[in-house]
């Protein structure tokens, strides 16, 4: 699930905490890398719950319609395409996700979210990819998919709403939202192929939860004697007007040269200039870059920064 940018982000956003803080405690910070790492998975799952709560919504609008004392054609036959969609039902037969959300309280059944999914659900009756959904004679899983696909795709960009109701609920969602809407969506397209629902893991590949814990832990452990590399090489600058979040960037990717041999230094330095791109200011981008690959490139010369590996042994 987790990709090494978003680890990298997670990794970052604990060691910047730490230093304004200033906290000391190894164990803490790793716990709460962790924990910050699960809250994605958390939302995942929460996120995903969405069929299950707007078909269960649909359900109970069809009772309400058919226990009227005099329902109109359309209540008395009602369309169930949307109320009885395949990828709710399957949702709901994954007993080790449905276990799951119950005890994690990761379900859309309090008062506040089922208002939400009222309002959502009434937008997309006004939606023309919706009526046309209604409308077509044919069932499908994959025509299900293809429905939500759209509704994530579509239906919560922007949405402020959603955006506060998160950040309520947790402080580690809302900024996770844009990357978890993408990672249902090739969930969505999996189980379209398949027709088999496969939860990702929480890390992508095996050596990631290494790779966050180690990020972390060496860049934590090393901080003070990399700002004084990073003091050294600012002599026209004055230290207190440099942002701490470029400082941070710019130390944890020395940490990351240093400790991994086998990722390429320009992978480096392009994913910490990207992620200064979003957490840091405007010009953050042309400092962190000049500055980190001035700084690798010196401890390359001094054999510091040593890649291993094909195609990363320099001449």
């Amino acid at each position: 699930m987790l990709n090494r940018r978003l680890i990298r982000i997670k990794a970052f956003k604990v060691l910047y905490s730490s230093v304004c803080s200033s906290s000391t405690s190894l164990r803490s910070i790793e716990e709460e890398l962790l924990h910050a790492c699960e809250e994605t998975r958390r939302l995942y799952y929460f996120m995903l719950q969405l069929p299950v709560a707007l078909s269960r919504l649909a359900n109970e609008r069809i009772e309400l319609g058919l226990k009227k004392f005099q329902p109109t054609e359309e209540e008395k036959n009602p369309n169930r395409k949307f109320a009885d969609n395949a990828l709710a039902a399957m949702l709901r037969r994954n007993d080790i996700y449905m276990t799951f959300c119950e005890s994690q309280g990761l379900l859309w059944d309090g008062e506040q979210w089922m208002a939400y999914v009222k309002k959502l659900f009434a937008r997309l009756l006004q939606e023309e990819y919706f009526q046309k959904y209604m409308a077509s004679p044919t069932s499908s899983l994959r025509e299900d998919c293809a429905l939500f696909s759209r509704i994530y795709q579509q239906e919560f960009e922007d949405d402020e709403d959603l955006e506060q109701m998160l950040e309520d609920a947790s402080l580690y969602w809302v900024d996770d939202l844009g990357y978890v809407l993408n990672v249902i969506l090739r969930t969505l397209s999996i189980v379209k192929s398949k027709e088999k629902l496969d939860l990702p893991p929480l890390f992508m590949k095996d050596d990631d939860r290494d790779f966050a814990r180690e990020l972390l832990v060496h860049s934590f452990a090393h901080y003070n004697e990399y700002l004084e590399m990073v003091k050294n090489n600012i002599s026209n600058w004055d230290l207190d007007r440099l942002v701490v979040t470029d400082i941070t960037l710019i130390i944890m990717g020395i940490a990351e040269a240093i400790r991994f041999d086998s990722i390429p230094v320009k992978v480096t330095i392009n994913e910490y200039v990207e992620v200064s791109k979003f957490y840091s200011t405007q010009n953050s981008k042309v400092f962190v870059n000049g500055l980190l690959d001035r700084l690798i490139r010196d401890l390359q010369a001094k054999n510091v920064v040593v890649k291993r590996g094909a195609g990363l042994v320099e001449n």
